[in-house]
């Protein structure tokens, strides 16, 4: 299958980063979000933000960054996802929000697309079950940022055939990536144990075990990890953590997932980490 047209949906750190990356492998790309501020920010830094990717990357040193601008159509409406060969999700960990998109593109887009969820948690054979085309529905979780991790969990469903399986890693190949292909399971390898590490390291900080910044330099000293698991929290987005908690204890319906109280207070003060320029790190100097 050939995969010229790609359409991201979400605008966010993923999404944005995820198509900022399509663009540097020459793909044409379809982004669409609901908030159009979001868009906006992308298009005005597309330029100043390919420039600094080709610092990082020498196969693309030749690359000229206006030329990659015309590849970028950006849109509220879903309805230009319409030509799309391959269509990835970054929306919000919901899935009553992830049902209505399903079914939206399932009605929109040619019957050969092939649907890719960028979830941290949700099964992808549920998300799935909501199309009609369930064959062509398969789990890519891309890590943060995008342009520079090399590797993807791919997670088939009970229901991906192995058509698509095949067509999505010769697409990740092609956009520079390796897929490590895995079986469905609510948040899949990564986030099934990340999501664990991240919410006892606020349970710690919370009873005074120790401080941020002490738990995560243990990390990375005794680990050789490059972030601890604050630092690593903040850059994931400090809702997306405790939403992905909430979808594995629902989805396993087991205790071990319940979100740390200090986890929940943080985010219900607005501090969602990166995103929006209110860290936990920034948190706790403001409250201490």
């Amino acid at each position: 299958m050939k995969i010229e047209k790609t359409g991201v949906v979400g605008a966010g750190i993923m999404g944005t980063g995820l198509a900022l990356t399509l663009l540097l492998y020459g793909k044409t790309v379809f982004l669409i979000d609901s908030d159009k501020s979001k868009l906006e920010i992308f298009e005005n830094d597309l330029i100043k933000n390919i420039r600094f990717q080709i610092l990082f990357n020498a196969e693309w040193k030749d690359i000229v960054p206006d030329k990659l601008k015309h590849n970028l159509i950006t849109s509220t409406n879903p309805e230009i996802l319409n030509s799309a060969d391959y269509i990835i999700e970054n929306v919000t960990e919901d899935w009553e929000i992830k049902k209505e998109l399903w079914e939206k593109l399932d009605s929109i887009c040619k019957k050969e697309t092939i649907f890719a969820s960028n979830t941290s948690a949700i099964p992808i054979t549920k998300q799935a079950s909501v199309t009609k085309r369930p064959d062509k529905v398969i789990g890519i979780h891309f890590m943060n940022p995008v342009p520079l991790k090399p590797v993807v969990e791919v997670i088939k469903s009970e229901l991906t055939s192995d058509e698509t399986i095949k067509n999505t890693l010769s697409f990740l190949e092609e956009i520079g990536k390796r897929g490590i292909l895995i079986n469905d399971a609510p948040g899949f390898v990564s986030n099934r144990v990340l999501m664990l590490t991240i919410n006892e390291a606020f349970y710690l900080l919370q009873e005074g075990t120790a401080s941020i910044s002490e738990i995560d330099e243990i990390f990375k000293t005794c680990f050789g990890h490059k972030m601890g698991p604050f630092e690593t929290a903040d850059l994931i987005g400090l809702d997306t953590i405790l939403l992905t908690l909430k979808v594995l204890k629902d989805n396993l319906k087991d205790n071990k997932f319940t979100p740390c109280p200090l986890l929940r207070t943080v985010v219900d003060k607005g501090f969602f980490g990166a995103k929006n320029k209110k860290t936990i790190y920034q948190y706790f100097n403001l409250n201490n």
